[in-house]
């Protein structure tokens, strides 16, 4: 198997719950651990399964009204360390960073906020910092892991699953690496768009 990697240690953070249920149950089969923020957590443990918070991670709660929460180098060094990298391998366990070898995010929804008709208030508030971050972190690294940026995705993931359990292959992994650029780039188009067509 074409460099075959182990999921572990899965960070959840998303919008739109429906449809992740069924995942989480085989990821939990799987002996996953799961780790995630607030609403996203909450879901998680209704489901009857164990969930790290972010906070208790970072020892850092969510702040300015939830615009920062995943933002921590022990989030975000435990997606981007290198796993064949000795420096960051010292870096990880000096500073107390776990690998997470899996992450999932679906994004606020921007364009549904702005088809609406809210706010200019509002339609700022929808616009992701930490999921998009995420998202590039993820593919960023996908040597090592697996990032599923939004909800459409939940499905591929799972065929995976029950294909090969909680491995995936490094053709899995730049797949999904693939479609995640695709996310993030839609998404700052979509706001970038925005923006110009508000210009007084």
């Amino acid at each position: 198997m074409a460099e075959a990697k182990k999921i572990k240690t899965a960070l959840i953070s998303v919008f739109h719950k429906d449809g992740l249920d069924e995942l989480l149950k085989k990821l939990n089969a799987e002996g996953v651990k799961f780790l995630s923020t607030g609403g996203t957590q909450t879901f998680i443990e209704s489901l009857g399964f164990e969930c790290q918070k972010v906070e208790d991670l970072t020892t850092y709660p969510s702040i300015l009204g939830g615009r920062v929460k995943t933002l921590h180098p022990k989030v975000f060094g435990g997606i981007l360390g290198r796993r064949d990298n000795e420096g960051d391998r010292e870096q990880m366990a000096k500073y107390e960073i776990p690998e997470i070898d899996l992450v999932i995010v679906d994004l606020y929804p921007f364009e549904q906020t702005v088809a609406s008709g809210a706010s200019e208030a509002d339609i700022i508030e929808k616009i992701d910092i930490g999921g998009i971050s995420l998202i590039r972190a993820g593919a960023k690294n996908f040597k090592d892991v697996v990032i599923v940026p939004s909800k459409a995705e939940y499905p591929v993931l799972l065929d995976i699953l029950n294909k090969k359990g909680a491995q995936t292959d490094i053709e899995d992994r730049r797949m999904f690496a693939t479609r995640a650029f695709g996310v993030s780039s839609h998404y700052d188009t979509a706001i970038h768009n925005w923006f110009v067509s508000t210009e007084k």
